[in-house]
């Protein structure tokens, strides 16, 4: 606790959800554990990112992997593979004419601002962003009749920032892509199923090493051995700039293990968490509440909390009262202009919650 007080910041109390604002997650014992083995040893560092994302690919059942520092800079590395596949003139010049193929296709309703823009990752690999469809819908047809001569990879987004209506699947963006002799490139950044894409034969996929398997600071992309050969070369190109440290990446390795076997928190033990929390908020007046799943669809159940018209403030003021104090809370206020807030429990304990209740009882009186 004394950096909080060394360096004079707040406390926060995190009912956002694994967000990069607040630093993700706490990192599980077996990531500390074996950061801290990357801490106080040497290595030969190509040796080691290579055999890392070998043992790791063993352990989800992929062709290959690679653990690079974040899912952002996954991105560009796999657009960057991508449009040089194989070259290493590419790697030094990686913004060079000589490269034509560089046309990155995404449904527009995915080009998303998730803290930073997918264009401007696409964008740093060497990638052109071609959006495919409409704000509101993008059908096989709409991604298909994108693509052209200088198309290099098809771009999936599975996030609940994207849009989630009238969306093709990525099974289906998958069989275009491998109709038209692309790979698919799928951002599951917060994603828990390490194994499901697989199983769908998604050719490059990028997972936040920090969020649901909860290692530190992290990126992981695994997928086809070819295409994973290809964005670990860029290591001496744009990657330089992107490089893990040793015992991060160490750190990741052994968060994936104690993932793999352990697993995220299942849906039915947080509901049950969720429960009481919902009751004692219910008891507050000027909110209705009800307990909400993913709008991704993944199994994570939150406390959605919606202001009454009688409610004593909207709730892009409750927001923010909420974030005054200190301790800070922070919640899931993408929808505040709704009248919306979402309170996400995976981070909380019970005297957390509670806190938060009566918290929201001075702001509502």
């Amino acid at each position: 606790m004394e950096y909080y007080q060394k360096l004079n910041l707040k406390h926060v109390i995190n009912a956002s959800g694994k967000m990069t604002i607040l630093g993700v997650s706490k990192t599980s014992n077996a990531g500390i554990e074996a950061q801290e083995f990357g801490d106080k040893h040497f290595f030969e560092m190509s040796d080691l990112v290579k055999k890392s994302g070998k043992y790791v690919a063993k352990l989800i059942g992929a062709e290959d992997a690679v653990i690079v520092n974040s899912a952002s800079a996954g991105i560009a590395l796999a657009i960057a593979g991508v449009i040089g596949q194989g070259s290493q003139y590419h790697v030094y010049h990686p913004y060079s004419t000589r490269f034509k193929a560089r046309n990155i296709v995404i449904p527009k309703g995915q080009n998303v601002d998730y803290g930073a823009p997918e264009e401007e990752m696409i964008t740093l690999g060497g990638g052109n962003v071609v959006e495919a469809g409409y704000a509101n819908m993008c059908s096989p047809e709409h991604m298909e009749m994108m693509i052209d001569e200088d198309t290099a990879a098809i771009f999936y987004v599975k996030s609940h920032h994207a849009v989630q209506k009238s969306m093709l699947t990525v099974k289906q963006a998958v069989e275009i892509a491998h109709k038209h002799n692309l790979p698919l490139i799928l951002d599951a950044a917060a994603e828990e199923d390490l194994k499901k894409y697989l199983a769908l034969n998604v050719d490059i996929i990028l997972f936040s090493g920090a969020k649901a398997i909860e290692g530190p600071a992290s990126g992981l992309v695994f997928g086809k051995a070819k295409y994973i050969d290809w964005i670990r070369m860029q290591s001496s190109g744009i990657g330089r700039a992107m490089k893990i440290g040793k015992d991060n990446l160490l750190g990741l390795v052994g968060a994936i293990e104690e993932y793999v076997s352990a697993g995220p928190e299942v849906g039915t033990h947080m509901r049950k968490r969720l429960a009481p929390f919902l009751k004692k908020l219910s008891a507050i007046p000027g909110l209705t509440v009800k307990e909400a799943q993913d709008q991704a669809g993944r199994e994570i159940y939150r406390a959605d909390i919606k202001m009454n018209a009688d409610a004593s403030k909207s709730a892009i003021q409750v927001v923010k009262d909420l974030k005054n104090n200190d301790p800070a809370i922070y919640t899931r206020e993408y929808r505040a202009n709704e009248g919306i807030i979402e309170f996400d429990i995976r981070a909380l304990n019970s005297k957390e919650m509670d806190l938060i209740v009566e918290r929201l009882k001075e702001i509502m009186k």
